[in-house]
């Protein structure tokens, strides 16, 4: 349940890194899509160096990072990316979702609230928790979002560390599953073909992927591991909901996920 309630509402946040209102925004400040997305990912932490964002961003190749961090902060504050990114955000999902987001967004901020209470080893998860709630209902709701992506994203960063799974490890493990395409990952991550094969090289001998580059049972069991400590962590933000509102809130989200994909917000997902 923990899963279906973080999916149901996922696009609502996932559209900020596709949308074209945001790459305009951040094309403006002399920041190119990488940058941009790094930038004003990471804005809520500061002015952070590069090595910041490697660790909490966690799965890109660090040349990426570092040939765009910290120059992005000589082009821009972040306190004006945090600004660039609230304005897409509003203009982009204005476009696609309705007017009445009352319900909906009460449930989401009502766990997001709870998750603020948690922030403990969750460092990019507390940069954007330490934020001040917006006015607007709809950008309540991407907040809202924002918060409960980031708290589970950073307790997935701890299951990775857990089982020992590097950031290109866990990109080679969620394309196995014969979910995602290898260049769509490969590629946005900056990662070399080189890199890649000799990733997928490495775990086929350590029995986690097969000679069909898909998992094997032992990888099976090791991802479905991964997953299920992220669900576990991730669950204390929702149980300020009870179970009638858990399913009230996929009813309510479920439609808004979807018309941000219709929207063609999500690239490939239209």
């Amino acid at each position: 349940m923990i899963r279906t309630l973080f999916r149901s509402l996922e696009a609502v946040h996932g559209m900020i890194y596709f949308a074209p209102e945001a790459d305009s925004r951040y094309a403006s400040v002399g920041l190119d899509r990488p940058g941009g997305y790094f930038a004003s990912r990471a804005a809520a932490m500061g002015a952070v160096g590069a090595e910041v964002v490697i660790a909490t961003f966690y799965n890109f190749n660090p040349e990426i990072v570092r040939a765009r961090i910290p120059q992005a902060w000589e082009k821009v504050t972040p306190q004006r990316m945090l600004e660039l990114r609230w304005e897409a955000a509003d203009e982009a999902l204005r476009k696609v979702l309705p007017d009445d987001l009352k319900e909906i967004t009460e449930l989401a901020k009502r766990a997001a609230e709870r998750s603020k209470d948690m922030p403990q080893g969750r460092t990019l998860f507390a940069a954007h928790a330490s934020l001040p709630w917006p006015d607007d209902t709809l950008l309540q709701l991407f907040h809202a979002q924002t918060l409960l992506r980031e708290f589970r994203g950073d307790g997935h960063l701890a299951a990775l560390l857990r089982h020992n799974i590097s950031g290109i490890e866990a990109l080679v493990l969620h394309v196995a599953t014969g979910d995602y395409p290898a260049d769509a990952l490969r590629k946005t991550r900056a990662w070399s073909r080189e890199q890649w094969d000799a990733t997928v090289e490495d775990l086929q001998h350590r029995g986690l992927v097969g000679e069909d580059q898909l998992l094997t049972d032992k990888g099976r069991e090791l991802r479905n591991g991964i997953e299920d400590d992220t669900d576990r962590m991730a669950a204390p933000a929702y149980d300020v909901l009870s179970d009638q509102e858990k399913q009230r809130f996929v009813e309510l989200a479920a439609p808004l996920s979807k018309a941000v994909v219709e929207g063609g917000l999500l690239p490939g997902r239209r």
